[in-house]
């Protein structure tokens, strides 16, 4: 690996470990926290039914194509070799999202009661609730979308109104 490439994947690498230090700081209690079965069982009863985007799925082929470039990118002669590789290291990862959903049961688990969670489950297994969870992906891109006008608009006519009071008080900016 070139240094290039590693001061890319260093770049990368840095705050995604600081993200997953954050994170599992913040789920740390909930980790090492005694849950009942019967909690946990319904924790990831709800986390199976609002799974609609795969998360996981989306990691792994995230993570792959992210590689794919970084190699890819200083190593084109051998790109073919490069997604031969990442393919057979994803096939690793295949089925393997338990681990990771179990955690985030365990979350749940620690957020909630036993009784507001069977609400909770009870809710995401009526068709509302499955409309909810299959829409969810789709709601927070159209969320995202609006935030994105909403805050370049926002900071358009702040900067804007700054600058008028400014301006009243005689300043030039």
């Amino acid at each position: 690996m070139t240094n290039r490439n590693l001061s890319r994947l260093r770049l990368w690498a840095a705050p995604a470990a600081l993200a997953l230090s954050l994170a599992f700081g913040a789920v740390a209690p909930a980790l090492a926290q005694e849950i009942p079965p019967e909690l946990l069982q319904l924790a990831r009863r709800y986390v199976d039914l609002t799974d609609k985007a795969g998360i996981y799925e989306a990691v792994l082929v995230q993570t792959a194509a992210q590689t794919s470039k970084l190699l890819s990118q200083s190593n084109p002669e051998i790109s073919d070799k490069i997604d031969a590789a990442i393919g057979k290291i994803l096939e690793q990862y295949k089925g393997k999202k338990d681990d990771l959903f179990n955690q985030f049961a365990r979350v749940y688990a620690t957020t909630f009661t036993q009784d507001e969670l069977t609400q909770i489950v009870a809710f995401y297994e009526t068709p509302a609730g499955v409309k909810l969870a299959s829409s969810a992906l789709d709601i927070n891109k159209g969320i995202r979308a609006v935030m994105v006008v909403f805050t370049n608009n926002f900071g358009t006519e702040f900067v804007t109104k700054v600058r008028a009071e400014l301006k009243a008080q005689g300043y030039n900016v």
